[in-house]
């Protein structure tokens, strides 16, 4: 006949051990719930990801986005349509207007018809012009081509 103390420690472990077994299965089915959840979260970045390389390729050279490290050069918004519309309000040729800038004719054409945009260092001095008139374009045309 076992004594007390031994009966006693079995019981004990035996409880023990349940209490232990509950607590883990409650860590199993929560730690299997975050896999699932990681499992997800992965399989989303993957999917985002090769939606970013699409666009970015069917973007392409298109509209290059200027990253400039002043935060002059970030400010400035281009549009095609402005600048003509600015440039026959100055009443100037593309030529004209490209000798303002320092850049050649065939840039201010290219950027009005969008085929392609200006470098970020050049969107201050398209800037600075955006506020002349036709008097102040002419003085300057006069000037520069002395």
């Amino acid at each position: 006949m076992p004594n007390i103390a031994t009966i006693l420690k079995d019981e004990i472990a035996r409880v023990a051990r349940r209490e232990v077994r509950a607590e883990t299965q409650k860590l199993k089915k929560s730690s299997a719930q975050h896999r699932t959840v990681i499992a997800a979260l992965r399989r989303q970045v993957a999917a985002l990801e090769q939606r970013v390389a699409r666009v970015g390729k069917s973007v392409g050279k298109a509209a290059p986005v200027a990253l400039g490290k002043d935060e002059d050069q970030t400010k400035h918004r281009f549009s095609a349509k402005r600048l003509a519309a600015h440039r026959q309000r100055l009443g100037l040729s593309a030529a004209q207007f490209a000798i303002l800038l320092g850049v050649s004719a065939q840039s201010v054409y290219k950027w009005e018809d969008g085929k392609t945009r200006p470098r970020a260092s050049q969107l201050p001095a398209i800037a600075a012009l955006g506020g002349i008139s036709k008097k102040d374009a002419a003085a300057r045309l006069a000037e520069s081509t002395r």
